[in-house]
């Protein structure tokens, strides 16, 4: 669905993206996993045709994105990071612009495209106050719903839960899910490490440009241990890593100091991996 081969991308004399390779398989939820300034927002606004490369290829579903621009913009939908609606319109307002926008012309076809949109996002009954009044998670599925509204093969969500409580948060889940059982590719950045590991058929754990590591999260857990001892000692705080918890537990009967059981998690592996933590 997504190849890419040694993409790379500067800003004056810094490197945002290293020569990267990625491929993204037909139907999967796929999540680039960093903290901020890994390079994860910049390579996706390059597949979404909103940055330049320097360097290297992109094609989605065959088509490069340089000489197939037109017909990758068909076959995406984009949900950016920061909030990219008219507040002074209605929620379906929003949506009859997005229309247009992809030359949506049919009235009754809109009309019916968009009262679609509206219940998949839960927003038909609120659909024509003012956006403004919507609340963080109502302002997200808005801008998911339009992105969808042309149908696109691929959804690019850009930290899409970024800044929602917990509880928004997980019913933001649901729906890609639910995006997702329908048929949709699903690539999405994110540096909350229960996201990833909740939604994700695969990530990529990216650090300064580069990507070092792709594979699903419970083999990603399982390269560095299923089970972690964490303990204080001089220098701070110890990670121990396991293969069960029997060896953990024998592990901590011989410290002499109170320690913390527990499974591993994505975090743990970026530390293993980078050195740092994803929210540094």
């Amino acid at each position: 669905m997504i190849n890419i081969e040694n993409l790379t991308k500067r800003f004056d004399e810094r490197i945002a993206v290293a020569g990267i390779d990625l491929e993204i398989k037909s139907g999967e939820i796929f999540g680039l996993l960093g903290p901020n300034g890994a390079g994860k927002t910049t390579t996706v606004r390059i597949m979404t045709l909103l940055s330049k490369k320097n360097s290297g290829s992109v094609r989605i579903c065959g088509y490069d994105i340089e000489e197939d621009s037109e017909k990758i913009k068909e076959l995406i939908g984009v949900v950016p990071q920061h909030m990219s609606l008219d507040q002074d319109l209605t929620g379906r307002e929003n949506l009859i612009l997005q229309a247009r926008l992809h030359h949506l012309k049919d009235k009754e076809d809109m009309k019916q495209r968009i009262n679609e949109i509206l219940d998949f996002v839960e927003l038909a009954d609120r659909a024509d106050d003012k956006s403004r009044k919507y609340s963080g998670g109502m302002k997200r599925r808005l801008m998911i719903g339009m992105a969808l509204l042309h149908k696109p093969k691929i959804l690019f969500l850009d930290e899409p839960t970024v800044g929602l409580d917990p509880q928004v948060r997980r019913k933001m889940w649901d729906l890609i899910r639910k995006m997702n059982e329908d048929g949709m590719t699903v690539l999405l950045t994110t540096h909350y490490i229960e996201e990833a590991d909740h939604l994700c058929e695969r990530v990529a754990v990216m650090n300064k440009g580069r990507l070092v590591a792709v594979d699903t999260p419970q083999k990603l857990k399982e390269k560095v241990g299923r089970v972690v001892v964490e303990h204080m000692e001089s220098e701070g705080m110890i990670n121990k890593f396991f293969d069960s918890r029997e060896q953990a537990a024998s592990y901590v009967t011989a410290l002499k100091t109170n320690a913390i059981v527990r499974d591993a998690n994505l975090e743990d592996v970026f530390i293993e991996l980078t050195g740092r933590r994803v929210n540094d």
